[in-house]
């Protein structure tokens, strides 16, 4: 295998990179969907985009529904009066929040309190509300937002070690050994990057310390027990 020494631990390359170009974090992927405002505030409150699974939905409370536009079309297309559920309906007509505000409000809130209460009464309509979410969920596009920032980082620690911090390489031989010579006195950290070693189900990635001194050999054994196994787990 090939080892290199860096000057610089992989892990404080890795925090370097990420310094300089920093991930798109979740409030921020949030404010730039498509959705409702509310649906924003919802996602951000709650820290997650994920509309689909049985946990989603026991999340969701009746005010919820009522005040998240997206919420509330997806409550009445599952248990609108299509399916004969009784769900409130509004009695207000468009056009009246302009004609009559005061009558559109004070139907609103009648709409809106009925409503509540037949939720409150009927938690069994909420199952399977996360099906109402199949094209809006914005999960998956969260997921390769993340998968893609990960991988363009692995490529920038993997460009500044093996160029800004690299110092020297060296190739194991059949024994498993190998050397760097001519080296000056200091820190130095052993990795083999982004080639893992295999030990069975193991995936070893190393980035070990060790301080050479002055004209004095330094050995260092790398084994299971100094490895961080994976770069995943590096990572993080």
């Amino acid at each position: 295998m090939t080892f290199y020494l860096l000057s610089k631990s992989l892990s404080d390359i890795r925090k370097e990179a990420e310094a300089a170009e920093p991930f798109t974090d979740l409030d921020h992927f949030i404010a730039q969907l498509g959705v409702s405002p509310e649906l924003k505030i919802w996602m951000t409150k709650h820290h997650q985009v994920d509309l689909a699974g049985v946990d989603f939905v026991k999340e969701l409370t009746p005010d919820d529904v009522i005040n998240v536009p997206e919420f509330l079309t997806a409550y009445n297309d599952q248990n609108g009066a299509a399916v004969h559920s009784g769900v409130p309906e509004p009695k207000y007509k468009n056009g009246e929040k302009e004609k009559d505000p005061e009558k559109y409000k004070r139907q609103l809130e009648q709409y809106q309190q009925a409503l509540h209460r037949y939720i409150e009464a009927h938690p069994d309509l909420m199952q399977g509300l996360d099906a109402e979410f199949n094209e809006l969920n914005p999960y998956p596009r969260w997921m390769k937002v993340q998968e893609q920032q990960h991988h363009h980082l692995e490529q920038q620690v993997m460009q500044l070690a093996q160029t800004r911090y690299l110092v020297a390489t060296a190739v194991s031989n059949l024994n498993g050994k190998g050397a760097f010579e001519g080296l000056n006195a200091g820190q130095y950290w052993i990795s083999n990057l982004d080639t893992p070693a295999l030990s069975g189900e193991l995936r070893m990635v190393w980035d070990v310390g060790v301080n050479v001194s002055p004209a004095k050999p330094a050995r260092i054994e790398l084994s299971n027990l100094n490895t961080v196994e994976t770069a995943e787990q590096l990572a993080h």
